[in-house]
Order: C-alpha cells, then sequence, then structure tokens
C-alpha cells in the first residue's frame, strides 16, 4: 500500500472529525511563526550586546535588553505551553474517536463476510486478531503523530526556510539543498526495510496463531506430555522474529548515522558561509547563530524522519492487511430478497456439487435428496462423509459449486439470508458460549424473551434444576458450567428460538446417559410439526427417522426407513450393527429381562 492509498483509505475517518483537524493545524500555524522567535531573539542579542562591547557600555545599559529577550522568550514559552497541549489533546482525542471507529466498523464488516473469509488467505483466529489489532494501532498512532509530531515539524521547517531566503538566499539555498538529499536517503531506507517488515508482520501473526493454539489446546499438550515440543515450536518462530528484528535495525541504524552525517555537512556548510559573510560584511555576527538556528528548525523535521518513516511504514504495513479485511467487500454474504410468508421446510437439492476453499478434493458429489415438511430426516455416515458439510450449504453458511438447493420451490440463493436463519434452529456438536451470564446465553436464542420464557427453555432442555442450584442461578457465568452443562445451554436456545426448521448435528455428543435420554424426551416433543434434519451416532435417533439417507465418500449411497435400508445389507447395515456391537446390545437385553 503506498502512502496516497493509506491517506486515502483513512479519510473517511478523519473527515467527520474535521473540527478537530482544523484546530490543530490553527495551532500548528502559530506555532510555527513562535518556533521562529528563539532565532531573532539570539541574533537581536548578540548583536546589540557586540554593538555594546565595542561602545565600551556599562552593565547597567545591557541590563535592558536581558530584561527585554527574558520577557520575549517567557512569553513565548508561556504560548508555546498553551499550543502544545492543545495539540497534545486534539491529537490524542482524534486518535481515540478514529481508534473506535476503525475497530468497530471491521467488527460490523467481518460479521457480514462469509464463512469461506475465515477458512482462505491465512485468516485464521490469532492472525486476524493481530492484523487488526496492528492496524488500527498502527494507523491512529500515525494520524495522532502527524498533528502533534509531524505537521508542527514540517510547518516549522517550512516557515524557517522562507525566513533562511529572505534573509539571504544562498543560506537559503543551502538549507535547501540538503533536505532533498536527506529524503532520498530516506526512501532508500524505507525501500529496503520495506521487505523486512512485512516479514516481521507475517512472523508476529504467527506468533499470535500459535500462542492462541497453545491455549486452546493445553489439556491436550498435557495429556501427551509435549509441552516441550510446542516451547520448541514457539521458540523457532521468536528466533526467526528476533533475527528479523536485529536485521531490520541494524539497517536502520546504518542509515541513521547516514542521515545524521548529512545533516551536520549542512551545518558546517551554513556555519562557514555565514562566518564568510560576516567577514565580508555582509552580516552581522549575530546573523551566524540566526542562520544556524534556523537551519536547525528546517533540520529538525530531518532529524525525526526516521521515526516518521518508521511509524509511516509500520502503518503502510499493518494497514495493508488491516484495510485487506476491512475492503473484502467481494467475501461479504450473499443475500436474496425473497421473504416468505411462511415457510414450510421442504427442501430439494439436486445435482449438488460443493468444494471447501483452498480445499482440492471435492467434499459433496452430485447429491440428489429431498427433505419433507413436519418429517425427520436423518444422515447417517462415517466422519468425512459430508453430513455437517450439508447442512452448512442448506443453512446457507456455503454456496454450492454446482447444482440447485431449492426451500419450499425458491432457490436458497433467493431469500434473504437473515429471515431464512431467523427460521432454522442450529444444535453442533461443539456449540459456542458467549462470555456472559447464564440467560444472556439461552437468550441468544431470541434476546426479546422474557425470563419466564428463558426459564421455560432451561426446563425443556433439563439444565434448569442445575442452573437454580447454581450460586448465582440464572446469573452465574456460562463459561463456569461444565461441558454437558454447557450443551444443554446450546439447546435451550433453540427451543427459545422456536423455528420450524431445525438442524441436529450430534447434538447429544457432550451428555451423559440421563441427560441424553432427557434431551431426546424434549426432542421428540419439539420435532413435532417441524423439519428435522438430524445427524447422529444415536441408534434412538436414527431408528425414528421417516427417511434416513447414507453418506459415503461426499455422495448418497442409499436411502429410506430404517427398516428399508437396513435390509439392503450394504453400507447403512454396517454402521447400524456396528452402533450396536458399541452399545454391547446383547449383554444389554440380557439385563433387561
Amino acid at each position: 500500500m503506498t502512502l496516497i492509498q493509506l491517506f486515502k483509505n483513512i479519510s473517511p475517518y478523519v473527515r467527520p472529525y474535521r473540527w478537530l483537524v482544523i484546530l490543530a493545524l490553527i495551532l500548528t500555524l502559530i506555532g510555527s511563526l513562535t518556533a521562529q522567535v528563539n532565532a531573532w531573539v539570539l541574533r537581536y542579542t548578540v548583536d546589540e550586546i557586540n554593538s555594546l562591547v565595542e561602545q565600551h557600555k556599562v552593565l547597567a545599559e545591557g541590563i535592558k535588553i536581558l530584561i527585554t529577550i527574558s520577557i520575549i522568550l517567557l512569553l513565548k514559552e508561556l504560548i508555546n505551553s498553551f499550543i502544545q497541549f492543545g495539540q497534545k489533546f486534539y491529537g490524542e482525542k482524534l486518535r481515540i474517536l478514529i481508534s473506535r471507529d476503525l475497530a468497530q466498523k471491521v467488527i460490523e464488516k467481518i460479521l457480514t463476510y462469509k464463512l469461506a473469509f475465515f477458512s482462505t488467505g491465512g485468516n485464521q483466529p490469532g492472525k486476524l486478531q493481530t492484523r487488526i489489532d496492528r492496524g488500527v494501532e498502527s494507523l491512529t498512532r500515525l494520524v495522532q503523530n502527524f498533528f502533534i509530531d509531524i505537521l508542527p515539524l514540517f510547518a516549522n521547517s517550512i516557515v524557517a526556510l522562507i525566513i533562511m531566503f529572505n534573509a539571504n538566499f544562498y543560506v537559503g539555498a543551502v538549507g535547501l539543498c540538503i533536505i532533498p538529499i536527506y529524503f532520498y536517503v530516506s526512501q532508500l531506507q524505507a525501500k529496503k526495510l520495506k521487505g523486512a517488515r512485512r516479514n516481521i508482520r507475517e512472523l508476529r501473526e504467527n506468533k499470535s496463531q500459535g500462542i492462541l493454539g497453545i491455549l486452546e489446546s493445553i489439556p491436550v499438550i498435557k495429556s501427551f506430555i509435549r509441552e516441550e515440543i510446542e516451547e520448541n515450536k514457539q521458540m523457532d518462530l521468536q528466533t526467526n522474529l528476533t533475527s528479523a528484528q536485529k536485521k531490520t535495525r541494524k539497517t536502520s541504524f546504518f542509515f541513521d548515522g547516514l542521515k545524521s552525517f548529512i545533516e551536520q555537512i549542512g551545518v558546517v556548510i551554513i556555519i562557514i558561509l555565514t562566518a564568510y559573510l560576516v567577514l565580508d560584511g555582509q552580516m552581522t555576527i549575530g546573523a551566524i547563530m540566526f542562520h544556524v538556528l534556523l537551519f536547525n528548525n528546517v533540520s529538525a523535521p530531518i532529524r525525526q524522519l526516521h521515526r516518521i518513516y518508521d511509524q509511516m511504514n509500520d502503518a503502510l504495513i499493518y494497514s495493508e492487511g488491516f484495510f485487506d479485511i476491512l475492503n473484502a467487500n467481494d467475501q461479504k454474504e450473499d443475500s436474496g430478497k425473497y421473504i416468505p410468508k411462511h415457510i414450510y421446510g421442504k427442501f430439494d437439492i439436486k445435482n449438488v456439487n460443493f468444494t471447501y476453499p483452498e480445499n482440492e478434493e471435492r467434499t459433496l458429489r452430485d447429491i440428489n435428496m429431498r427433505i419433507l415438511p413436519n418429517k425427520i430426516t436423518a444422515l447417517v455416515g462415517l466422519s468425512g462423509a459430508g453430513k455437517s458439510t450439508l447442512i452448512n450449504l442448506l443453512d446457507k453458511f456455503y454456496q454450492p459449486d454446482s447444482g440447485t438447493i431449492s426451500l419450499d420451490g425458491v432457490s436458497l440463493e433467493e431469500y434473504d439470508t437473515t429471515v431464512l436463519r431467523e427460521n432454522i434452529g442450529l444444535v453442533l456438536q461443539n456449540n459456542h458460549i458467549f462470555n456472559g451470564t447464564v440467560e444472556e446465553n439461552i437468550l441468544y436464542g431470541n434476546p426479546n424473551a422474557t425470563h419466564e420464557e428463558v426459564i421455560e427453555a432451561a426446563k425443556k432442555s433439563y439444565i434448569h434444576e442445575q442452573i437454580m442450584a447454581l450460586p448465582q442461578q440464572y446469573e452465574t457465568s456460562a463459561l463456569a458450567l461444565s461441558g454437558g452443562q454447557q450443551q444443554k445451554i446450546a439447546i435451550a436456545r433453540m427451543f427459545l428460538k422456536n423455528p420450524p426448521i431445525i438442524f441436529l448435528d450430534e447434538p447429544t455428543a457432550s451428555l451423559d446417559a440421563v441427560a441424553t435420554e432427557q434431551i431426546k424426551n424434549s426432542m421428540d416433543a419439539i420435532k413435532k410439526n417441524r423439519t428435522v434434519i438430524i445427524i447422529s451416532h444415536s441408534i434412538s435417533q436414527i431408528i425414528d427417522a421417516d427417511c434416513i439417507y447414507v453418506m459415503k465418500e461426499g455422495q448418497i449411497i442409499e436411502s429410506g426407513t430404517h427398516e428399508e435400508i437396513y435390509g439392503n445389507d450394504g453400507v447403512y447395515k454396517e454402521i447400524f450393527d456396528a452402533m450396536a456391537r458399541s452399545l454391547n446390545i446383547d449383554k444389554i437385553s440380557k439385563t433387561l429381562e
């Protein structure tokens, strides 16, 4: 990303606060004028005192001069203190407001993106978080420092250069010639460091993703005693990051030394030139210090340029990734405009093929099936057969590569996505529990529900009594619950939502036998007069289905009722018999007898 592109991207977020920008510009203009006072005062002081010395005047004559310059300098510092306060205050206020807007905007945007975005382009959670945090931080710091450091410095430089030219053309020309040389060296530095900075960004993202992976996998790491392996992985990442940082700093130090040398050459030339002009009678002695101080104001941004370039290049590198996220409009989730008065729940799937992004092997192949309203449809198959993928397509999380999916005779693509999902309840094997109370998590199913409705949903999912036994009951943090209890909370959400279509993907996988029976009884009640699609390895859930589709390697290979396809002596019979054997049905039957 170029500097022009950066400012083009950031300007919409600065524009609402243009009054802050105007105030900062006014303060900068005043500050750039007061910054030249020292040079004027020093020239006046040197010339006046030199004149007094030549005239052999006493100290009493010089006291007036000292009082005058003291008053001027004190007033200047007083004005400067107000100017600096205003610049810092308005700059920090601008940074805070823009930081808020950028952070909120990127959250609003990523919530509209399709699921494929989060599984492509290295958009893992840890990397996205680093990209967002670093992007917001570098961008807002650049905006803040632009008004606190960069703009005042360059304004001072321009004003000082104008004064130098006004005093003496040749001295001004020397000051002007040094600047482009210095800028050229700084651009070489930026070009040299560009690739290294991008590499550091990628290494930081990988390290953040690695740390997140460790935190999420602590039980597995400890159970397999793999702490040392994870330490070594992180050490390798940290070593690469440290090496890249050292290389970057080494290059920066070399160019910083070169730029300092160029600046000092400018100072030497100014001193020699002004001294010559004094000896030639074209200037007073005070003009030497006058021009040296003015050149100091001209070179002030040059001395700060390495820091400014660091900030700008950080902003360019990190904003590149940040705005890639913010402007990924092609990743926005598709939505049609069709809003039905009522959804019955009849799905027709014809010749559907699907491949996950960045996967080479096709996940679903030539899927043809019909899901009838007010019926229970079961999807059966070994892990990886494509059952959950099919539900993802029905919930419009992904679009098929080819083929059509229709609901109640209308293509799923034409449906308003929000309305569609309002009519679908989804319970997964591992449901996410948000950081909040038990009641807040259940209310996720229907934010407008009453407390009584929340309790009723909890009772239906057989979690109410356990909640009431907690110290803070429904105000207890949901993260403090066990895995099975959290699964019941997720099921309670679905009861509260009360949709006409229900997708159940191993809903009782995390529950014990008693809880599984309780949930089954509760689900048997809610399944009535609804379209239900269930994925389960539970015999009791499958055997009750009105229609069973058997999947293998992304294809439908059998379909029908339990009795029909069990008699085919095919894959379903193998799976069903394996389920029965795993439950030790023979021994259970003898015990029950």
